[in-house]
């Protein structure tokens, strides 16, 4: 993470930005001051989305200028995080979207992970269009339609079917079962990561391309581009539960902390201020949007949103 540098936290790895493509699965990967004789360390887990990493970024100014902490930093893929999680390889999870089989095994069964409580952030994964295209034909925000547009969403890596763009293949997804179930004219193409989605779709906008996605609430770029939810068939408890079979909605869900057990009973005033660290969907994008959009390094974004926002991280300290 690009930061203010003391001397306290010199040599930490740095927040790998904007990338999902190519992550490493650090599982087996420590922290470099796991092992630091007295000092008082944390290892955080980073999902490649800028959402997560400005949880990162404002959790990780906070411990290290205010509680003396070493902070690192380790970019690990949505399940595998799990693992490394359960290992006390990481010792927090700050933004998770829903892993059930985990939950059960590392919560439930293993009790070697703890609920760290809720973010304050709901997040909702849908299917959207540019809000342009949606004036232009508003029937498109209806599933039933979609096949109508097939042609106009057309690329070549598509082949003849329309496009759904996907961004990492490692994310909470259901497409490929839901263009099956649902029987549509659609390919899903996986951009690679939410940088490289990002990309396409400021080109598609630019272009004012027509355009089909899957994406996510909160995030920053519905700023820069407006876009328009697609009505899928409603969300009903247990109709995701067999991934093969879903053909319904993505869920609103309440995004959680995990932290790793022992942690959590002896990681002190670090454990307890991760519990209490909660914020707004506001919060989250104000600080994503300085660090993509602004071209802030995570610190100094961070830095800003600590420096107007005493009230509520004070609060976290306590």
């Amino acid at each position: 993470m690009r930061r203010r540098t003391t001397p306290a936290v010199a040599g930490v790895s740095a927040l790998l930005l904007l990338t999902g493509c190519g992550a490493a699965d650090m599982t087996r990967q420590a922290s470099p001051f796991a092992n630091a004789r007295g000092a008082k360390t944390v290892t955080l887990s980073v999902q490649s989305w800028v959402g997560a990493q400005a949880n990162v970024a404002v959790a990780r100014y906070l411990l290290e200028h205010e509680l003396g902490y070493r902070v690192d930093t380790v970019q690990v893929d949505e399940v595998p995080a799990w693992d490394a999680l359960s290992q006390g390889r990481v010792d927090a999870i700050l933004e998770d979207w829903g892993h059930p089989e985990q939950e059960q095994r590392y919560v439930q069964d293993k009790k070697t992970i703890v609920n760290g409580g809720d973010l304050g952030v709901t997040g909702h994964i849908g299917w959207f269009v540019p809000t342009y295209f949606a004036k232009r034909h508003p029937d498109v925000t209806d599933w039933k339609n979609l096949d109508r547009y097939a042609e106009r969403f057309r690329t070549p890596e598509s082949g003849g079917k329309g496009q759904l763009m996907d961004g990492s293949p490692s994310y909470v997804t259901n497409d490929k079962a839901l263009v099956k179930n649902l029987e549509l004219d659609y390919r899903v193409v996986f951009a690679g990561s939410e940088a490289a989605q990002i990309t396409q779709i400021k080109q598609f906008a630019k272009e004012k391309k027509p355009f089909l996605t899957y994406w996510y609430t909160p995030q920053w770029l519905f700023e820069k581009v407006p876009m328009t939810e697609v009505r899928l068939p409603a969300h009903e408890e247990g109709c995701d539960a067999d991934p093969e079979k879903v053909a319904c909605a993505y869920p609103h869900t309440p995004l959680q902390k995990y932290l790793n057990a022992d942690f959590a009973k002896k990681g002190g005033e670090a454990a307890d201020f991760l519990e209490k660290f909660t914020w707004t969907t506001e919060d989250q994008n104000d600080v994503s949007l300085m660090i993509a959009e602004q071209k802030l390094s995570p610190g100094e974004a961070a830095r800003k949103w600590v420096d107007s926002h005493e009230s509520t991280w004070k609060a976290w300290l306590s």
